[in-house]
């Protein structure tokens, strides 16, 4: 079989206030689920790109990246589908909340979660990468935007094949 693996790149975001961090609930084939503001970045944007834009439609919230916390690979089977996730999580500045804009199909509401309380409901964790960022961002895991490049190439007309 000559199938070329692709994995689902993912953007993250891991936002902190006051000790609680932002989570969303959302609506996910095996029920309501716990997950970091995230999602799939859409062509034409740089993963940093992405993250602010998940957030905002995700949670109301303007969020700009200022760092990486991580770049994790995970794998979950669905139906008869073998997925692998390349998710790339930020941390960053929180920015302005727009109480008017509604929230993105399938999340039921946001949540400010202590880290005890995100590490004790880990089953209803839409995966497990959810509390791995956390915990590499309270061990203090900050890595440089400067570390992911995106080619001006990205941004401007398709390439022709």
């Amino acid at each position: 079989m000559d199938t070329r693996w692709k994995p689902h790149v993912t953007v993250a975001t891991v936002i902190e206030r006051e000790g609680r961090f932002l989570l969303v609930e959302e609506h996910t084939p095996d029920g309501l689920r716990l997950n970091n503001p995230a999602g799939h970045l859409d062509p034409g944007e740089s993963p940093s790109e992405g993250c602010a834009r998940e957030t905002l439609e995700e949670t109301a919230w303007q969020f700009t990246p200022t760092a990486l916390v991580g770049i994790y690979l995970s794998r979950t089977r669905r139906a008869d589908q073998d997925i692998t996730y390349l998710r790339f999580t930020f941390c960053g500045e929180l920015g302005a909340f727009d109480a008017a804009r509604s929230l993105d199909t399938g999340i039921v509401r946001t949540l400010w979660l202590t880290p005890d309380e995100i590490r004790q409901s880990t089953a209803r964790h839409r995966n497990p990468m959810v509390l791995q960022c956390m915990e590499d961002y309270l061990q203090g895991r900050r890595y440089p935007m400067a570390l992911i490049h995106t080619d001006a190439s990205v941004h401007g007309q398709p390439l022709a094949l």
